[in-house]
């Protein structure tokens, strides 16, 4: 998948070269270079978007709707054809980028990000679930937020022990991320961790609770 399309309108394109550039660069891109990027005029920002703001927001919506797009085509896919395709080089990485910047940044936007990354994620893995693709689990939202939270948070770390790593350089870093992550990732989701289910049954029979329910202090029992 492309995450640079060749409609394209002059919005288009400026939202294209936006996401582009927030990705390479930072949020801090001005709309100057947005537009040079672009190759239209400086102006032609304001008069398609009126603030940095509302090109931000229209840019955030387009890259979460092809990260649906990209995870739904995913999941369509059998094994063969998912990694005859994969990785989808330079359009993944933009995605993977500009969405681990949106985290890294904080504030409401990060926090809107990863809330929709969340409820995406649900969705699909609902389906997936549907389809006899997935395991389902006594709380979907649960395990889809940690699954969520494990992959940002993985790529936030990952990136503030390589400083060096070239961000702009969006087909590297795909290709990185997925030689890195993808055999730990698909042996734990295809074969577990554990041996055997002794962990899971001892809180399950404990309510779904890591405090013995009869036991107090140190293993005693509660006072009387």
């Amino acid at each position: 998948m492309r995450a640079v399309q060749t409609d394209l309108t002059g919005r288009a394109r400026l939202r294209d070269a936006a996401i582009e550039g927030f990705a390479a660069q930072g949020f801090d891109e001005s709309l100057r270079t947005i537009a040079a990027r672009a190759g239209v005029s400086a102006g032609l920002v304001r008069h398609h978007f009126g603030s940095k703001e509302a090109l931000r927001a229209e840019c955030d919506a387009t890259v979460l709707d092809r990260y649906r797009t990209l995870k739904a085509e995913s999941i369509q896919r059998s094994p063969a054809q998912l990694f005859a395709a994969f990785p989808s080089a330079k359009g993944s990485g933009i995605l993977l980028v500009y969405i681990l910047r949106s985290v890294r940044e904080g504030g409401s936007a990060g926090r809107e990000f990863i809330e929709a990354l969340v409820a995406e994620a649900l969705m699909l893995t609902r389906e997936a679930v549907d389809r006899g693709l997935v395991v389902p689990s006594r709380d979907e939202e649960a395990r889809v937020r940690l699954l969520v939270y494990q992959a940002v948070g993985a790529l936030v770390v990952r990136m503030t022990m390589n400083p060096t790593t070239a961000l702009d350089d969006f087909q590297a870093v795909t290709e990185q991320f997925y030689t890195d992550t993808m055999l730990p990732t698909l042996e734990l989701f295809t074969e577990g961790l554990l041996t055997d289910r002794s962990y899971l049954e001892q809180y399950l029979q404990q309510g779904g609770s890591l405090h013995h329910p009869t036991a107090g202090p140190a293993g005693q029992s509660p006072p009387r």
